[in-house]
């Protein structure tokens, strides 16, 4: 049995196979949204399948809308031809629980599936429709990056400024494009509602979108009021928010347990730009999404879905508390020692009484003291569920090393913002000795060697290569001292925050470091040691 419009209709398969079909008219729901879209989505990767395109079918299923989500995809056009258009649009959600049972559902409330490489126009129309009401963000981190370290322009948004909004080439050239035809459209209102897991995303989209809307007024390129538009809040807004669903890349456990149900072609695919796709997609149950209520044409009805609608500051909160202390510096921690430990799944490393303690001494004993409290979830609720329910899944299949990737831009705000509120709260740094154990980890990972000298491959990261030129020549067995090569990297607030010296913390780095480098077992040794 394949996985496609026409085989829905064999029911008593699916429901032999355990898995739940959509229980709305799918035919009804894709002419309505073509008819009178209202959510578009950027990014189509696994996120978007496990979660949004998750809550768009939980509205239509319980009769709150008629209307379900577009999704658009504007870095990796192959996702879409190979997990959407062969499909029909289709996505089998996998949810895997902690007390090892599974929930299978098909998700059938993507209308359509763009790519912005060929079909502007489409998305031309869309923005045009005065029923757009969202247009919702996962791109990761970087994508919302227009310029490099050196303040620099990257030349396809340099381009895309000097052309103007008729055919621009980048990502957020199109998105401005985009924005800037619904202004000609009669100024339409809409919320950009970033859902990556990023600081303030809402700013650094509209950061974004300034900075072309700015040059293309300066150029003379767009309508007087165009800039005006995007500045404008109650025409254009850009809420925050807060997403917290672990969402791994396809697992062949997974894709083996379909097909033994009798599925055909969920062998999954990477494309050219390295991305894993399937036709389904494996997740944790566990899901929080926080969102700031600025959305100035209407919004979907996402509260009677679980979604959180508050004001911007209880999101900055909610934002803080999971990526400064509950989660993330929990997950970079066992990033860099799973690597370094040789271990190849999360739910492994939870196994390991050291890196349990590890993640209990940063979250609990460092981090929880200066945690910022946003009272509509609770931290240590919050802290407890993932130390104990969910990073333990052993039924869920993520990796240290997916964890890993541009750690060197996610370590300044896991992390640097802990070290920032001990200041603020008139509280030493120099007390905290576990995150500067982290630290040193994560420097002697990139050494791309494990605890016994094995080499290992470093996780794609955009620093990697100045960073592995400032620690050239250090290998294993070697003792230093190190400072001249670490003092370039600890100093720089890039990559922690702040500057580690001015913090006291940057010879406690220096020593860990070379404690970590002494020899084989040395990196368990070390741990054991600041541990206790």
């Amino acid at each position: 049995m394949k996985l496609n419009n026409e085989t829905l209709k064999d029911r008593a398969f699916w429901e032999k196979a355990g898995i739940t079909l959509p229980c709305f008219d799918r035919n009804a729901m894709i002419a309505a949204t073509q008819a009178a879209p209202k959510w578009v989505h950027f990014g189509a990767g696994n996120i978007f399948r496990a979660f949004p395109a998750a809550l768009a079918q939980s509205l239509l299923e319980d009769g709150l809308e008629k209307t379900g989500i577009i999704v658009a995809e504007g870095y990796d056009g192959e996702i879409i031809d190979k997990s959407f258009a062969a499909f029909d649009n289709l996505t089998i959600l996998v949810t895997l629980k902690s007390d090892g049972t599974t929930e299978k559902k098909v998700v059938a409330s993507v209308a359509q599936s763009l790519r912005m490489d060929r079909e502007m126009d489409a998305l031309k129309k869309i923005f045009a429709s005065p029923s757009l009401q969202m247009a919702s963000f996962t791109i990761t981190e970087k994508g919302y990056n227009t310029t490099n370290r050196g303040g620099e322009l990257f030349p396809d948004i340099a381009e895309d400024i000097k052309n103007g909004p008729a055919s621009p080439k980048s990502y957020l050239g199109r998105i401005a494009a985009l924005c800037y035809e619904r202004y000609t459209h009669g100024a339409l209102p809409l919320a950009m509602a970033s859902m990556d897991n990023c600081s303030h995303n809402g700013d650094i989209l509209f950061a974004a979108m300034e900075t072309i809307a700015k040059g293309w007024a300066q150029n003379n390129a767009v309508e007087a009021g165009f800039l005006d538009y995007v500045r404008n809040k109650n025409k254009l807004s850009f809420p925050w928010s807060m997403i917290d669903k672990i969402t791994p890349r396809p697992d062949n456990s997974v894709r083996d347990m379909l097909t033994s149900c009798g599925l055909e072609d969920m062998q999954g695919t990477v494309t050219g730009k390295n991305t894993y796709v399937a036709p389904f997609v494996n997740a944790e149950e566990t899901q929080y999404l926080v969102i700031e209520d600025a959305f100035p044409n209407g919004k979907p009805a996402l509260e009677k879905a679980g979604v959180l609608f508050t004001d911007r500051e209880t999101v900055d909160r909610v934002e803080k508390m999971k990526v400064c202390t509950c989660l993330n510096p929990l997950h970079t921690s066992l990033a860099v020692f799973g690597c370094l430990l040789g271990y190849t799944r999360i739910s492994e490393e939870m196994k390991d009484a050291d890196l349990v303690k590890l993640i209990e001494g940063v979250g609990y004993s460092e981090g929880l003291p200066v945690v910022t409290d946003p009272i509509i979830i609770k931290p240590r609720d919050f802290i407890d569920q993932v130390i104990k329910v969910r990073l333990p899944n052993p039924f869920m299949p993520d990796a240290p090393q997916r964890i890993a990737m541009d750690s060197s831009l996610k370590i300044p705000i896991r992390f640097g913002e802990t070290i920032k509120a001990y200041k603020s709260a008139s509280l030493d740094p120099a007390n905290l000795k576990l995150i500067p154990l982290v630290f040193a980890g994560w420097l002697r990972y990139l050494l791309g060697a494990d605890d016994q000298g094995k080499p290992f491959e470093v996780s794609p990261d955009p620093n990697y290569e100045s960073l592995a030129a400032n620690l050239s020549g250090i290998s294993l067995g070697q003792t230093g001292p190190f400072h001249s090569k670490l003092e370039p990297i600890l100093s720089n607030p890039a990559f922690f925050g702040v500057n580690l010296y001015e913090s006291q913390l940057g010879e406690r780095v220096e020593k860990l470091f070379s404690s970590l480098l002494a020899g084989p077992g040395a990196v368990r040794k070390t741990l054991r040691s600041a541990l206790d």
